[in-house]
């Protein structure tokens, strides 16, 4: 166990700034500086002014608290039974057994909602300190069983056979319950996906973490029916109709969270299957520095996003985040003196202030009539959520050349063969030239997890001799780690994932190259030239910062 140290010394700025006056006041000042600082350490982490663990390691400090190691916590046994989980991870306290007694691993001892945590545990539970990153990793692991208690008392499913006696289970609480604590996982885990899978013998529910499916637990066969009823019924489906695919929308809260799910059945061999789709309503996600974009290709694309009219593409393979990279585009444009239009399939991210329409190819109302209809609006920036046909590529170019911004996404694998798939399209060339103002591709590796990635020669080895063979240099300075695996991202050594990007911008040697001869590789020499730095070779530089591998580089970029 770690005794509690002073905080360092670099954060005394952002510490004073808010009331943490640790390294200042005399020991009588600290009750006035603690009570400041309720709520404020919060505030601190989720900026990002302040690593966690040094976080904690000064709040131990500040109220002479033990801090104690994730590892230590984790290994003692948790007493959250019949505590509410939200609850718990809202006040960011997490109870367990320490030394055959009741103690609670906080990580603000100030949180407003900790004399409740106390009251509900009875007596006076010792308090730890651990970093706010720990207490979310602590309750990843502290899974309920939830399968197991819908179970209990559901044996009446296997009777469902009607509307209302499936409506009636699926609005049963241990159904409810396990529907919840699903959703919460994911969240927990950072998933973007949750399979519920009906097989011959159980429900298998799977998870999509940093782009990987991972089984997160079965249940009894007999469930299904009632489970995939619940997700219809919160995406207003019709939970009688089990022959027909169908897709629907529900914005829910799942703890301290707002989230948009996309819902999509389908009826398979064994019976229905769903997947929802999670899509977090939380403006920090809006950042082109979460996603990765920064440095040089960051201030290239902002020039893009500045430009009075043109198109500017997004490109990458599907899962690429493609659309999360526009809609961070349009919350940087999004002000009062612009008006924003977007047409999409399916709208993803609700942006205030932006007019988004969703298409409905049933009733005529595609991507290519759609922007006809928008051009009438007066709009200044366009999104097109993909240029699909000639049509709509047709339209995009005509609407950019008469004084639109057009943002869109294309299927391609870099960005100089984005004007081949516009070409192959059957738009000319002179339109592509005149109108398109660069390209972005993209694609997404998973991160490094911090606990337990190792610096390895090997792979430095790797990287030299890549670059080497690639004509890039690297930075003297960069360290490269591989993949090692812990209990906190789940023995896979990563955790969560960034972006590796390119910028082209179209330039008048581009642009020439583009009216005479579309080639790829051409361009991509000649926008080498003007600056441009391909995927691999960002991914690369972030691999040298000990962000993601080598290996993990060339498995997304090829």
């Amino acid at each position: 166990m770690n005794a509690p140290t002073p905080p360092p010394t670099e954060l005394a700025g952002h510490l004073n700034r808010l009331g943490l006056l640790v390294d200042m006041p005399a020991p009588a000042d600290r009750p006035a500086s603690a009570a400041r600082a309720s709520g404020e350490a919060e505030a601190l982490w989720r900026a990002g002014a302040v690593p966690a663990p040094d976080l904690a390691e000064a709040l131990a400090g500040l109220h002479r608290v033990q801090r104690m190691s994730f590892a230590e916590v984790a290994a003692a046994r948790p007493r959250i039974e019949g505590l509410s989980r939200n609850f718990l991870r809202e006040a960011f306290a997490y109870p367990f057994e320490l030394d055959g007694a009741v103690a609670i691993a906080v990580a603000d001892p100030t949180g407003e909602h900790l004399p409740a945590v106390r009251l509900a545990l009875g007596g006076a539970p010792r308090l730890v300190i651990v970093s706010f990153e720990e207490i979310d990793l602590l309750f990843e692991r502290a899974t309920p069983d939830a399968a197991g208690h819908a179970a209990q008392g559901a044996d009446a499913a296997a009777a469902a056979d009607t509307v209302e006696a499936l409506k009636d289970l699926a609005r049963g609480a241990p159904v409810v319950r396990l529907v919840d604590q699903l959703m919460e996982r994911a969240i927990d885990l950072g998933a973007t996906d949750i399979h519920i899978e009906t097989g011959r013998d159980e429900l298998r529910v799977r998870l999509r973490v940093d782009g990987h499916l991972r089984t997160e637990q079965t249940a009894p066969r007999h469930l299904a029916a009632a489970v995939i009823s619940r997700v219809k019924i919160l995406a207003n489906l019709d939970i009688a109709e089990r022959r027909l695919p169908q897709d629907g929308r529900a914005n829910v809260f799942i703890g301290r969270n707002e989230a948009d799910l996309r819902v999509a059945t389908m009826p398979t061999m064994y019976g229905e299957t769903a997947v929802l789709r999670i899509l977090l309503k939380d403006s920090r996600l809006l950042e082109f520095e979460r996603i990765g974009l920064g440095g040089r290709d960051l201030a290239a694309f902002k020039s893009l996003l500045a430009e009075p009219h043109g198109i500017v593409i997004v490109t990458g393979p599907t899962g690429s985040g493609k659309t999360t990279t526009l809609a961070t585009a349009m919350q940087v444009l999004n002000d009062p003196t612009r008006k924003i239009v977007t047409v999409e399939d399916p709208i993803e991210y609700q942006i205030p202030g932006v007019h988004q329409t969703q298409i409905k190819p049933s009733i005529g109302l595609t991507f290519a009539t759609a922007l006809r209809s928008f051009l009438r609006h007066d709009p200044d920036v366009i999104m097109v959520g993909e240029m699909r046909d000639a049509e709509t590529a047709a339209v995009g170019a005509q609407a950019a050349l008469t004084g639109h911004l057009v943002l869109t996404t294309l299927h391609t694998n870099s960005a100089t063969d984005s004007v081949v798939r516009l070409a192959d399209m059957g738009v000319e060339s002179y339109l592509i030239a005149s109108a398109l103002r660069g390209v972005l591709g993209q694609r997404l590796v998973r991160r490094l997890c911090e606990r337990c990635k190792r610096e390895d020669a090997r792979e430095a080895e790797t990287a030299r001799a890549l670059a080497e063979e690639r004509g890039f240099r690297i930075d003297p300075m960069a360290r490269f780690f591989a993949a090692q695996g812990c209990a906190a991202c789940g023995q896979t050594g990563y955790r969560g994932r960034v972006g590796v990007f390119e910028v082209m911008r179209v330039d008048d040697h581009v642009r020439s190259m583009i009216r005479e001869n579309p080639d790829p590789t051409a361009m991509l020499a000649a926008a080498r030239k003007g600056g441009l730095t391909t995927m691999l070779e960002d991914g690369v530089a972030k691999a040298g910062r000990g962000m993601t591998t080598i290996s993990e580089v060339l498995r997304t970029t090829g």
